[in-house]
């Protein structure tokens, strides 16, 4: 099993690292791919910790031996946030890194698995999907946004205003990956039961979670250990799926007929990635609502990323 993290040397893309070289099956390979000067130093770093994964890191001209053979690869790459700076802020920006990265995908392993992090989410997952169809390999079972984050944050803040064992709660999250688009549906977590008004509060917490982070480190900054923790648990559960195991897992993915051409849902994962989209199920009329008011934003954000491809 080879892993490839694209962006290693950022804050997420060293944490997400180390925690893939801890929990990665024995005999993996984990290859670091950055820009900065540092990588070969990250890859030296973690090959001191006392697993079977070896680690390797790979500079600015050797993103084609970094991609080489690998089965799944993680894009942190990108410019984080900045007070003040919301995801669509960083579209201009990160766009053409992730349009470069998907490129040298296309060539180096285009049946990898492909893990999208940099944000913005909504719209860097239709660029890299363009990207593939152009080349003529266009898989979108093997093309997922990682919304992980959201559901981890989902999951600390219920357990958190509930009193619950955070192990044992589980709350779907659907839609994408910036502010009101993101729907975590706190209707359907067993075991619990919110009142309107915490649902009214909350809702709007988890969807402001990463400004919360992003003005705690006071220009330092945006959410980079929580997401690297988010980031590594899906990356597990593709390597589940890969190993013939039966998972299900949330991600942004490529819908036919669905709410909108991309949208965080359910998917059952498999040796070629998404085996099967699922239902979400039955929402409240609060989160109908809610779906029905974000998806114009949704799309937006969608057609921004087709755009950018045409131009």
């Amino acid at each position: 099993m080879k892993v490839a993290v694209l962006g290693a040397a950022g804050g997420i893309g060293q944490a997400l690292s180390l925690l893939l070289k801890t929990q990665l099956p024995a005999g993996s390979e984990l290859s670091l791919y950055d820009v900065a000067p540092v990588v070969p130093g990250v890859a030296v770093d973690l090959s001191h910790i006392p697993t079977d994964v070896k680690v390797a890191g790979f500079g600015r001209d050797d993103l084609n031996a970094a991609l080489s053979g690998a089965d799944i690869v993680l894009i942190p790459a990108g410019m984080p946030r900045k007070p003040g700076m919301d995801r669509a802020d960083l579209f201009n920006v990160n766009a053409g890194i992730i349009k470069v990265l998907a490129e040298g995908i296309v060539e180096a392993c285009p049946k990898a698995l492909v893990g999208i992090i940099t944000n913005p989410v909504n719209g860097t997952v239709p660029i890299v999907a363009e990207v593939f169809k152009k080349a003529g390999t266009y898989d979108a079972s093997r093309v997922f946004g990682i919304t992980t984050l959201d559901v981890i944050r989902s999951e600390a803040f219920v357990a958190e205003l509930k009193g619950l064992d955070v192990a044992k709660v589980e709350v779907p999250v659907i839609g994408g990956h910036s502010g009101t688009t993101i729907l975590p549906l706190l209707s359907q977590v067993e075991g619990v039961s919110f009142t309107d008004e915490e649902v009214a509060t909350l809702t709007p917490r988890i969807q402001n979670a990463g400004t919360e982070v992003v003005e705690a480190k006071a220009g330092g900054g945006s959410a980079t250990l929580s997401m690297g923790a988010a980031a590594a648990r899906f990356c597990m559960s593709l390597v589940k799926g890969l190993q013939g195991e039966d998972v299900v897992d949330y991600a942004y993915v490529a819908l036919e007929d669905g709410d909108a051409p991309y949208f965080a849902h359910p998917v059952r994962l498999g040796v070629n990635g998404v085996s099967e989209i699922l239902s979400y199920g039955e929402l409240s009329a609060f989160e109908q609502k809610a779906k029905e008011d974000m998806l114009a934003t949704l799309k937006k954000d969608i057609q921004e990323g087709v755009d950018f491809m045409a131009s």
